[in-house]
Parts: C-alpha cells; structure tokens; sequence
C-alpha cells in the first residue's frame, strides 16, 4: 500500500494539476479483502457539489484535449503505460487483495490496462488531424 500511497481514508475526487480533492461530505465506501473480510481502505466519495465540480473541469480538459494533435495525445498515453509498467507489481498485487485473485491474474489485469496503452498509441499514429 505505501507504494501507492494508499492510506486508510483516501479521497475519490480528482481533476488537473490541483490533484485530489478533499470531500468532506462525501459518503465513505470500503474496500474490504474478500478472503479474511478485513477492510484494506476507504474511499470518500464526491458528494454533489464535488461531482460537478469534477464534471465542469472535465468538460473543459475535453475541449482542450480534443485540440491536441493525435500523436502528441499518444505521448501522454505512452507515459501512462510506463507508469503503469513501473508500478505493475504493487498495482496487481492491489488488485488481487481487493479481488480474491490469484497473483497471476492480478498481475494480468494491469498487463491488460499496459497493452490497451501500446494499442492506443499505434492508434495514435494513424490518425490525421
């Protein structure tokens, strides 16, 4: 959990540069492991003003997005699925916890997300703007 920086109360709302935000009025939701029931973490949920906050910024991040050339879009998904790359053990290991799976297939699960990376960014270089 410490390499992802994962604590005991996490927030669920984020948009941009200024990360995450703090939802005091959101609703708490546990993830518990399901092989000894012990709850792993939880997470704050957006409550309403939050949620159209996330909303509002993610409309406008579209419209800026959007504008960006398809192969300079693929770079950042590139980046992602290197980060994913560096963080594959911890984040399989997460997703067995939280699952019930085998290792293998947690692992697999972030192989899946890091291959979806590489398909998309060939994607990226057939399209023309």
């Amino acid at each position: 959990m410490k390499k992802l920086s994962i604590k005991d109360v996490n927030q669920g709302a984020c948009f941009g540069p200024d990360g995450w935000v703090a939802d005091l009025q959101g609703n708490k939701v546990i993830s518990y492991n399901p092989t000894t029931g012990e709850a792993i973490a939880r997470v704050v949920q957006a409550g309403a003003k939050t949620y159209e906050r996330v909303a509002t910024e993610a409309v406008l991040a579209f419209q800026a997005w959007r504008m960006i050339p398809a192969p300079k879009r693929g770079e950042v998904i590139r980046d992602l699925g290197n980060a994913l790359r560096e963080m594959k053990e911890p984040l399989g290991d997460l997703v067995s916890l939280e699952m019930g799976k085998i290792r293998a297939e947690g692992h697999g699960e972030v192989q899946e997300m890091i291959d979806i990376c590489d398909f998309a960014v060939g994607l990226s270089r057939q399209l023309y703007d």
